[in-house]
Parts: C-alpha cells; sequence; structure tokens
C-alpha cells in the first residue's frame, strides 16, 4: 500500500487513501495546529476499531448472524515521556441482536488473535471486553 501524504500548512496534513478517501490531520491549538483534522493518534485508535469491527461482523455474518446493533467503546493509554506510543488499548464491543453468546466470543476472538492487521501493527498489550444486548459477557477475553 502506498499514498501521499501531503502538508498543508502550519502542522495541517492530508492524505489521499488509495481507495480515495481524504484524510485530513492537524494538530490542536496546544501543539502549533488550529484544529483542522484528526490528530494522527485518533486515527490510529479509530482504525484499531474499524479493522476489529470490520471482522467482526465479517465472522458473524458468515455464521448466518447479524447484530440489530453494533458499537464499541476504545480507550487509549499513552506512556508519559516521548514517543508517548500506546501503551494499552481497551475494546468494549456492545452488540444487540439474537446472538449467541459462544458466537459473538469466537468472532471477537478471531479477529483479536488472528485477522485484525492493524492491533497486530502496534506494540500496545490490546485487551477486550463485551456486552450483548446490554448484558456484560460471562467470559473474560
Amino acid at each position: 500500500m502506498e499514498f501521499q501524504v501531503n502538508w498543508t500548512g502550519n502542522m495541517a496534513f492530508q492524505g489521499e487513501a488509495p481507495s480515495g478517501h481524504s484524510l485530513k490531520m492537524d494538530a490542536g491549538a496546544d501543539s502549533g495546529g488550529v484544529n483542522e483534522g484528526a490528530r494522527p493518534t485518533e486515527y490510529l485508535l479509530n482504525a484499531v476499531a474499524g479493522c476489529t469491527g470490520i471482522d467482526i461482523i465479517s465472522i458473524l455474518k458468515k455464521m448466518r448472524l447479524e447484530p440489530t446493533s453494533f458499537h464499541m467503546d476504545i480507550k487509549g493509554d499513552r506512556a508519559e515521556e516521548h514517543p508517548r506510543k500506546f501503551t494499552d488499548i481497551h475494546i468494549h464491543y456492545a452488540l444487540e441482536g439474537e446472538l449467541p453468546e459462544d458466537k459473538v466470543i469466537r468472532a471477537i476472538e478471531l479477529s483479536k488473535d488472528k485477522y485484525c492487521s492493524v492491533s497486530h501493527s502496534i506494540s500496545a498489550k490490546l485487551t477486550v471486553s463485551y456486552s450483548i444486548n446490554g448484558e456484560a459477557g460471562k467470559k473474560l477475553l
């Protein structure tokens, strides 16, 4: 995968992904930017969630299951010292619908342990939890 990211002035950058989508990044005022785009670290956490979410939906569809709704709450902890990398990332998967718990667990585990290329590309420790129809999962993952 290759693409170009261009400086657009001050602390802002514009990337054009091979898929044709534009990614605008900027720093906050505290770092000399003017908040014209998301921070690169925000894109990174969103990428982890998006990657694993796509995996989970794909796996569930192969099991002939589809949630009526699905969202993820993601929290990233960063080191205090530079390069201030993410040290820990936690994702809570909240699914709704007629979903057998064992199938949800299997989909989450497959994404976490095997398929999500984004989470496997970073060194942060990844932990996950889940709920189905508002009820916390019975198994720790």
